[in-house]
């Protein structure tokens, strides 16, 4: 029988060994030497320097633009395809359109970008800008997918039915009572498929095209020369916006959770009362 004290010893190098690099990644930003390696003392410098690189802050506009609209657009499709899934036991080609909505999940992401550059090599599309936005909406959509319907099969129909049955159409149903109830799980899809975007370097390297290069590409063609301080510093302030984001995303998610328990019990007091 394992000991408590073995269990929390492999848990603290698990932690150790995936976020002792980053720790020294954010101590490195603030560092005045020029050698990555050698300290030299603190100071903002390069996080200024990192202001004033115009290639780095393009890099960065694009990929938040790239970020916010494939994480929307995966949403609203990741969504829609998860009250299909949950929603509708049986249609023809169900099994089909399940297995497309899982595929991107194990399927290498080379894969993923080769074919989506053979199709819009066929369909004679520039790659750019759009090209890149919907490749990272075809791979997030379905991990938002995953997280929304894990939520609808714990969902309570017979909110919806009562709405229904006072004579509520089904569209201003789902807006005013499914939206709201699944909303944290939307937040949650939507945080993870900006996060995935944010994180993507192999899909977009396939698919960019000129003034379409995101930040991960952009890191990854300066590290081939030798990693620069501005690099840890951009590094550091996305490891804090998604910090942040996360943290957001988690509290709105446990505010509305505390918020639908009480609903719940007033509802159940009003109704015996």
């Amino acid at each position: 029988m394992r000991s408590p004290r073995f269990d929390a010893t492999v848990l603290t190098l698990g932690f150790a060994f995936l976020y002792i690099p980053i720790i020294i990644l954010i101590v490195y930003s603030f560092n005045a030497s020029r050698l990555v390696t050698v300290w030299g003392g603190f100071s903002l410098n390069w996080y200024s320097a990192m202001w004033s690189n115009q290639g780095l802050m393009d890099a960065a506009w694009v990929t938040a633009r790239v970020g916010v609209l494939s994480a929307t657009l995966g949403t609203i499709l990741g969504t829609m395809a998860a009250l299909a899934l949950t929603r509708f036991a049986r249609f023809p080609g169900r099994m089909a359109f399940s297995g497309m909505i899982y595929a991107p999940l194990v399927m290498p992401e080379v894969i993923t970008g080769l074919s989506l550059l053979l199709l819009f090599v066929a369909m004679g599309v520039d790659r750019g800008f759009w090209t890149v936005t919907i490749a990272h909406t075809t791979f997030t959509m379905c991990y938002v997918a995953i997280v929304v319907q894990s939520r609808l099969l714990t969902f309570d129909r017979s909110l919806e039915e009562a709405a229904l049955d006072l004579g509520c159409p089904p569209v201003k149903t789902f807006f005013k009572i499914t939206l709201p109830l699944i909303f944290p799980a939307v937040i949650a899809g939507w945080m993870l498929a900006f996060t995935l975007s944010l994180d993507d370097l192999v899909i977009a390297s396939f698919n960019t095209g000129p003034g379409a290069t995101t930040l991960p590409i952009k890191i990854y063609s300066q590290v081939r020369l030798g990693v620069t301080p501005e690099i840890n510093a951009i590094c550091t302030i996305l490891i804090g916006l998604v910090t942040i984001g996360v943290i957001a995303a988690s509290l709105t998610t446990k505010r509305a959770e505390l918020r639908r328990v009480r609903d719940e019990h007033l509802a159940i007091r009003g109704a015996e009362s």
